[in-house]
């Protein structure tokens, strides 16, 4: 995956803004923002643009928080931090509605649509045994193909405990009847990727679940060397009557995502032109996802994910430029 905007942006990473006024006159004059964000440090670069954003506002901007996402909500929630960029909807529902929801969260329009969660093997192994549906890994034989660890069963790399999609693999793997068959390894999600990249490598049999826009996509890009599975039915925590299935009559497990800039109400409501610019703001899932690999190839500091996000905005001006114009309008 490339980065179309950054050939020509990061030359312009140092060139002054096109819009220029008095600072003074700027509707964040004089007013701090705390940004939070989980621990995942490939979130940094949406969190970053929204920053950016601020600024040109007037506001002055605290160096990002990273905390657990229970923490992020509950900070938000009292006050201790103004917003955060990465709220998953509907992923994040039940943490939204445990720190307070719509009574003490200011949260309007998507940030970023499309984001796609779920399941994949290798395709080397999905076409030789004609793998579709992980509902086939209660087969024993189909499941001991995925074994890395000698217990006969499929190991699934999966996600941070804490993260959110842990609550849904797990729930998963118990409904649909795998838990005899398959366990999943959790921990430090990157470092287990790592691993499953490794094995891939070797040519053994992987199975893993991720999610877009994130960088594992770019290394293993599905179609080409892995392919999604579908789940025999929708099985959703909490929400029993729920749907996971794709308008194209797919059923991947997890239905597609939208990730939104959530913020504290009560500085939202004093803060008419930021909340604006909150509702406006949009973000393509090919961009992060792109930025994440340009991270996993080395470029991963802060320094590095500034420069990104600085030549995306360079890249996206005029857009930039109106969001900004119309949080001002706002403000009046």
């Amino acid at each position: 995956m490339k980065l179309r905007w950054t050939a020509i942006a990061l030359a312009a990473v140092t060139a002054g803004s096109s819009l220029s006024v008095n600072a003074a006159d700027l509707p964040g004059a004089g007013k701090s923002v705390q940004p939070i964000q989980s621990t995942i440090q490939e979130e940094m670069f949406q969190t970053i643009i929204v920053d950016q954003a601020l600024k040109k506002l007037g506001y002055t901007i605290k160096p990002i928080k990273q905390v657990d996402y229970n923490v992020a909500y509950t900070a938000i929630a009292n006050g201790d931090a103004t917003f955060m960029a990465v709220n998953w909807q509907p992923l994040h529902d039940e943490k939204y509605k445990a720190a307070g929801g719509n009574k003490v969260f200011y949260r309007k329009g998507h940030y970023v649509t499309g984001a796609a969660q779920g399941y994949l093997i290798d395709k080397k192994t999905a076409e030789k045994y004609h793998i579709t549906n992980i509902e086939q890994l209660k087969n024993p034989k189909i499941a001991k193909l995925f074994d890395s660890n000698g217990d006969g069963k499929a190991n699934m790399t999966g996600c941070n405990p804490g993260w959110g999609c842990e609550t849904t693999t797990n729930y998963q793997i118990k409904k649909f009847g795998l838990s005899k068959t398959v366990e999943i390894d959790e921990g430090n999600y990157s470092a287990l990727m790592a691993d499953t990249i490794t094995r891939y490598k070797e040519g053994k049999p992987i199975l893993y679940y991720t999610w877009v826009p994130y960088w594992v996509s770019g290394v293993l890009v599905p179609g080409k060397d892995v392919v999604w599975l579908q789940v025999p039915f929708s099985a959703v925590p909490g929400k029993p009557n729920a749907s996971t299935e794709l308008p194209n009559g797919k059923n991947y497990g997890f239905g597609l995502n939208n990730m939104n800039i959530v913020a504290n109400k009560k500085w939202a409501e004093k803060n008419p032109a930021a909340a604006k610019l909150f509702s406006i703001m949009k973000l393509s899932v090919n961009d992060i996802s792109a930025e994440n690999l340009m991270m996993r190839k080395g470029q991963s500091s802060e320094a590095d994910i500034h420069d990104h996000a600085t030549a995306w905005i360079h890249a996206h001006q005029k857009e930039f430029n109106q969001w900004i114009k119309q949080a001002k309008a706002a403000a009046k």
